[in-house]
């Protein structure tokens, strides 16, 4: 560490304040020791700075804080007290708009929380909060500094309380780069996207030795809480990479596609996709058989500028797809049942991915469009037990209370409460079309049939050609596809080529809607 005692002669002139500050700064950018980067890239890492450099754009960077040191005293913390206190704080530019953001420096104290490396991370929270402009973390510490007790404990309270104020007013993305164990696993947890790596980052309440300690299970820091495992099973992280650079990209790519703040909407693009191209493909990838899987995927891909989307949770619930793409240069949300996966039913994870997916939108004036194969909700002991009503309920709530402009397009199958739940005109979509491959009821035919015509179908001679011939006409006098348009259900049938041009001047028309909420402190949803 430079002090005066190591400049040369004259250094308490001015020349050579400057001096020092120059030598300091060098020492500040430089990290603790080339041994703690050595060992911090032998683990497949990057260092804080390096993944800033990343993040930002070139030469953005203005740094908070760099010489903050902590005060603690006792079990030798009097004897090290290095600059930044293992935490990395500032704001920059991606693609030109102001982001803020905080790194830990695993090189010292192992990126531990201590008051003063907390302190540095809630005041660049405040900034951004003040600012209006995204908040990205970059997380890759050893949990609460156990020398400093409970004062590094009530760090991370100040870090969960700013956490919940910016929810909704900036986005927060959390980016786990490193181990996230204990309380501090649950400021990822309240941000809007969560971000993982495989092999190098890992997040849990309890550790491995505590799951052994307690249970006898035997498992591994990856098996437990690894990118995989909460991509797939957990759903607590959104995206997953096999590197820091491909993480540290997208992250990009989603700021590019998000707005500032609550108060702006997200910013749109210069388009060369024509907005009335036609979608011919529309009518091969979607079969008319209802019994018949396809990839909503390349339904979304053939609509959408460039057949570009950014699909969020994509290995987890996958009955149901949540994406973020833009029609005509302006930023839309997509919720899409996939029949590829459990026919595309909503069950108890689905709607909970959809819910959030869609108050995210809500919040930040993204128009979502809703795409609709749905054969209802998924049934069983388990879904019951594990409480599908108040699970679906909340993605009743989350399209009831969303303001934004909403647009639902039924492609076949919509059976009853899922066709309701998934933001049917009945609760508040600005506008419904239909392909002319739908059908919206309350029941497949089949069920229905076998319902109403109960008693003829057991007094025939012939229950089966009985049972045929109720179903057929059960389809034709309530399943038509001009059944729900004649009551005003759906607003209009479309040609499926017709599809992305609709959309489009649909939410142009949408562009301008103001709707407000009744009056009240917050709502209470659905638990």
């Amino acid at each position: 560490m430079t002090t005066v005692e190591d400049l040369p002669a004259g250094a308490n002139d001015a020349r050579g304040r400057v001096a020092e500050l120059h030598a300091i700064r060098e020492q500040v950018r430089r990290g603790p020791s080339e041994r703690a980067t050595e060992a911090q890239r032998a683990k497949g890492k990057l260092t804080a700075r390096e993944r800033i450099e990343l993040l930002l754009d070139e030469g953005s960077f203005n740094e908070v804080e760099p010489l903050r040191r902590h005060r603690a005293t006792g079990f030798g913390l009097e004897a090290k007290k290095p600059y930044t206190d293992g935490v990395i704080t500032g704001w920059g530019t991606v693609h030109g708009r102001t982001v803020f953001t905080y790194a830990h420096d695993f090189r010292i104290f192992g990126g531990a929380l201590g008051e003063a490396h907390a302190t540095k991370i809630h005041k660049i929270m405040d900034m951004a909060i003040q600012a209006g402009a995204p908040l990205v973390s970059l997380n890759d510490g050893a949990g609460a500094r156990i020398q400093e007790g409970v004062s590094a404990l009530a760090g991370y309270g100040g870090i969960f309380q700013r956490n919940t104020k910016a929810s909704g007013v900036i986005p927060q993305i959390s980016v786990m780069l490193g181990p996230c164990a204990g309380g501090a696993a649950y400021s990822p947890a309240l941000t809007d996207f969560v971000f993982m790596v495989r092999e190098t980052s890992q997040m849990f309440i309890t550790g491995p030795d505590v799951v052994r300690a307690v249970t006898g299970e035997e498992i591994t820091q990856n098996g437990l809480g690894g990118a995989d495992v909460h991509a797939e099973t957990s759903g607590v992280c959104h995206f997953a990479y096999d590197d820091e650079v491909s993480c540290l990209e997208e992250v990009r790519y989603l700021l590019s596609l998000l707005p500032a703040n609550n108060r702006e909407n997200p910013p749109s693009v210069p388009c060369e996709d024509p907005a009335d191209r036609s979608g011919d493909a529309l009518l091969d990838l979607v079969p008319a058989d209802g019994n018949r899987p396809y990839d909503m995927r390349k339904v979304i891909e053939e609509i959408v500028d460039d057949g570009e989307f950014l699909e969020v949770h994509e290995r987890w619930a996958t009955n149901i797809i949540c994406a973020l793409t833009r029609l005509d240069g302006r930023v839309v949300g997509i919720i899409a049942n996939q029949p590829q996966s459990l026919a595309g039913v909503l069950d108890i994870e689905a709607s909970e991915k959809a819910a959030r997916f869609v108050q995210m939108c809500d919040a930040f004036n993204i128009p979502i469009v809703t795409f609709l194969d749905v054969p209802g909700f998924l049934p069983g002991v388990d879904q019951e037990h594990g409480g599908i009503i108040r699970h679906g309920a909340k993605l009743l709530y989350a399209y009831c209370n969303a303001t934004v402009p909403r647009i639902s397009l039924v492609l076949r199958k919509a059976y009853g409460g899922a066709y309701i739940v998934m933001d049917s005109q009945s609760i508040g979509a600005d506008l419904t079309y239909a392909w002319p491959t739908n059908e919206i009821a309350v029941m497949g035919a089949e069920g229905a049939a076998n319902v109403i015509f109960r008693k003829q179908i057991a007094e025939a001679d012939d229950s089966d050609a009985m049972r045929t011939r109720m179903v057929k006409e059960y389809k034709s006098e309530l399943m038509h596809p001009y059944y729900a348009a004649e009551r005003g259900l759906v607003d209009d049938v479309i040609d499926p080529a017709e599809t992305r041009h609709t959309l489009i001047r649909s939410l142009e028309m949408l562009r301008t809607k103001h709707a407000d909420l009744p009056a009240r402190k917050h709502g209470n949803p659905p638990q």
